[in-house]
């Protein structure tokens, strides 16, 4: 399984002016990507890596087991991130990392039910059968939301501008059809039900935005980041940590500036860098995950020399 951690040269560069003493959360540990990375370059750092999928905790645990104790796991949502650190009979860690989205590990199992382009059951729980074993799957949303409300989601989370369009050819087809149980069949019948004219406008797979909102919604990914970014400033409380937050769309983005830029502006420190940085064209090249890429850092300082209140 192909697993390529995202601008990792530029997240390792902002991580050399942080305290690897006191620790460094991973808050989406994934397969253990940049864990790994900067338990080889910081030979002091102790990782806790936080992911609410259990099996990118197995796989990564497994792939990480020769540092021993300098890392550690903590299955549960990033949004208790602070919850999780306290356990760890932590403080305030010297640095939090975000790598935000859906992983290539989630992606590339089509029993997972995140990819549009392998036919797997219409799921897409990041912790499916573990945390959340009982909450909603696409399928559910997919099979009892009016089209109404399916518009609003592929607009919403999507920001999918054929959002009407689609939810009407969902409808229709679930109501001809029966509903929907697996990707390969949503897939077919946005397809099938669009007209060729508008999916070669629209580009790309004309499923793929309605898979994101999809995913973002079914795993309360924005409310989730939103309540992460929260928790660091708990966990930070009025010491230095630096937040680095690396997004994949618009969404995400967003809340990662406008929180930093409220930080900012209530003097709990500073922001690093005021314009997001982005992949350079070999990483691109090389990765195409990272055509999306943004990196957004800001660096909270010691109560004393700032205050944030």
């Amino acid at each position: 399984m192909e697993h390529i951690p995202v601008m990792l040269g530029q997240v390792l560069e902002l991580l050399d002016g942080a305290n690897h003493d006191a620790g460094i959360v991973d808050a989406t540990l994934g397969l253990g990507g940049y864990s790994e990375a900067i338990l080889q370059k910081f030979p002091t750092a102790v990782i806790l890596g936080i992911d609410r999928d259990p099996e990118a905790i197995r796989l990564a645990s497994d792939r990480l087991k020769a540092y021993g104790d300098r890392f550690r796991t903590a299955p549960g949502n990033f949004g208790e991130l602070d919850d999780l650190v306290a356990r760890q009979g932590w403080t305030c860690p010297g640095a939090v990392i975000f790598d935000l989205g859906v992983s290539n590990m989630q992606i590339s199992v089509p029993e997972r039910g995140f990819s549009f382009q392998e036919d797997g059951p219409l799921d897409m729980r990041m912790d499916a059968g573990a945390i959340d074993a009982e909450a909603p799957t696409a399928a559910d949303i997919v099979n009892t939301s009016t089209v109404g409300e399916l518009a609003g989601i592929f607009r919403t989370y999507g920001e999918e501008r054929n959002a009407m369009r689609i939810a009407r050819v969902i409808v229709s087809f679930r109501d001809d059809n029966g509903p929907f149980s697996t990707t390969g069949e949503l897939v077919s019948a946005i397809r099938k039900g669009l007209p060729a004219p508008l999916q070669r406008k629209m580009g790309r797979n004309p499923a793929r935005k309605v898979f994101q909102a999809l995913r973002i919604v079914v795993n309360g990914e924005l409310e989730s980041l939103r309540k992460g970014l929260k928790a660091c400033e708990r966990v930070a409380s009025g010491q230095e940590m630096l937040v680095v937050a690396v997004s994949y769309h618009s969404l995400e983005d967003r809340i990662v500036k406008q929180m930093f830029r409220e930080w900012d502006g209530r003097g709990c420190g500073s922001v690093v860098f005021r314009k997001p940085r982005v992949p350079e064209e070999q990483e691109i090249e090389a990765n195409r995950k990272a055509r999306s890429a943004k990196m957004r850092a800001f660096r909270f300082t010691r109560q004393g020399e700032v205050s944030c209140s």
